[in-house]
């Protein structure tokens, strides 16, 4: 029966996945079916964390997520818990030897979203290394399946590509991020005169970011790279349409790429990882 309990565990990770987002999901379905469930056991955790301090306004976030990294290490102790979402996810840490270091960056990077809404540079950099950097090298421990110089080699690439898929969240969600909480993440911007030349300094930014990332992307293991050159080019596209739109049109208007795109840039990245010209 336990075998059943973690199954169920693991399939409402998937279906936070699924639910939360196309993309993402979209790139996971073509991983190697080792690497899907681990995956999702990741996304559910930074998922339902996010949540906390995103969207529970008439809750007391502050003790929700003190409790939640308390449940978190417990689990992780454990090595079991009542929360599907942290069952799932203590195995995958558990299995993979994911460091208490990333998951403590990453839920620090969550607490700040409950105190700061401006950031300066340093502060900046912390919450995107907390945020999505250290999502990154979760999964890279999951895909190098305990091969350290492998992770070594790749870890500054899985940086890169957290911080270019974050920062053009926040580009993409500049309008919500202002009007529902308040906040400005990039330093120096004003969300109420944020201009072209605001803009074209944070994409060239995000650019060397994706640039940085590639490099690590082709020398990923062969069953996992092809969903991450996927999410690669889900984002870069997302990109070029934030480049093409002025700075009005960006910070009044959440921009998106479509569905009938995602399944266009599926196949076309399907068609180059068979022929091998990632």
């Amino acid at each position: 029966m336990m075998k059943l309990y973690r199954q169920v565990c693991m399939e409402s990770s998937k279906l936070i996945t699924q639910r939360y987002s196309t993309s993402f999901s979209m790139g996971i379905r073509v991983f190697d079916k080792r690497y899907r469930d681990p995956i999702y056991a990741i996304y559910g955790f930074v998922r339902f964390a996010d949540e906390i301090v995103d969207t529970f306004h008439d809750y007391p976030k502050a003790e929700l997520l003190a409790r939640f990294w308390e449940d978190t290490y417990r689990a992780i102790e454990e090595g079991i818990s009542l929360n599907p979402v942290l069952q799932s996810f203590q195995e995958v840490v558990n299995a993979y030897g994911i460091e208490r270091e990333l998951i403590d960056a990453f839920l620090k990077s969550m607490e700040m979203d409950l105190h700061e809404e401006t950031h300066d540079q340093t502060s900046y950099e912390e919450y995107i290394y907390g945020s999505a950097e250290v999502v990154g090298l979760m999964c890279l421990r999951v895909f190098c399946e305990g091969d350290k110089a492998q992770f070594d080699e790749l870890k500054a690439s899985a940086c890169s590509l957290g911080a270019a898929f974050q920062k053009v969240n926040f580009l993409r969600d500049l309008k919500s991020d202002f009007d529902d909480r308040g906040r400005v993440y990039f330093p120096g911007v004003d969300f109420t005169n944020f201009t072209n030349e605001d803009k074209v300094m944070i994409e060239a930014d995000i650019r060397k970011d994706f640039d940085d990332a590639y490099k690590g992307i082709v020398r990923l293991p062969k069953g996992a790279r092809l969903g991450v050159y996927l999410a690669y080019v889900y984002y870069l596209n997302l990109l070029q349409k934030i480049t093409a739109s002025p700075a009005d049109r960006v910070a009044g208007k959440r921009i998106r790429v479509n569905d009938g795109r995602k399944m266009v840039l599926l196949f076309s990245s399907a068609l180059r990882n068979s022929l091998n010209i990632l």
